[in-house]
């Protein structure tokens, strides 16, 4: 369920989706501020790794925080109810010249291993989905990995598509 005072002020509660470990705890979902650095730099260099980045903190944290710094994109913060940081979504604000409209690029998702298997990933893509929504977004866009087939699974299970009209490129400029 959302609470937004206002656009881009949301906040998002979520249970796990297996209820059946009392250990369990409630999950919070809300926008990142500067204020997170810390803890997202660790999530952000964590999802650089498995992509096979080699380990770098200092360039997450300025990566994340010039991001933040100049409003450049979307990050929500998966919390559980003591605080920790279990995983974040990283969106970008752009166009789509056909339908003369904002979009939102979902350029990341991560969830700290020790936080899978609770239903974050996917109380995350529902909170990105609703953030999208409330600041006037009409779609939202994302690429995954061929081999990630974890991930295709849960885009799919939301009501993704696969698109099969488009092929993307991407030509490297920098060395």
């Amino acid at each position: 369920m959302s609470r937004c005072a206002a656009v881009g002020d949301c906040r998002y509660d979520a249970r796990p989706l297996d209820r059946t470990d009392p250990g369990l705890r409630m999950t919070t979902i809300r926008r990142a501020t500067l204020s997170d650095l810390e803890a997202l730099a660790a999530l952000f260099d964590g999802y650089r790794q498995f992509y096979e980045q080699a380990p770098d903190r200092a360039r997450a944290r300025d990566f994340i925080a010039a991001r933040l710094s100049k409003n450049e994109s979307v990050i929500l913060l998966a919390e559980d109810d003591a605080g920790r940081a279990l995983g974040f979504i990283q969106m970008y604000p752009t166009f789509c010249s056909i339908s003369a409209a904002p979009i939102y690029i979902l350029s990341d998702l991560f969830v700290d291993p020790a936080g899978r298997r609770a239903g974050t990933g996917r109380q995350l893509m529902r909170a990105a989905e609703e953030q999208a929504r409330a600041d006037g977004m009409v779609r939202l866009d994302l690429t995954t990995a061929h081999t990630n087939s974890l991930a295709q699974a849960l885009y799919e299970s939301l009501g993704w598509q696969l698109d099969r009209v488009y092929r993307a490129y991407n030509k490297a400029i920098a060395d």
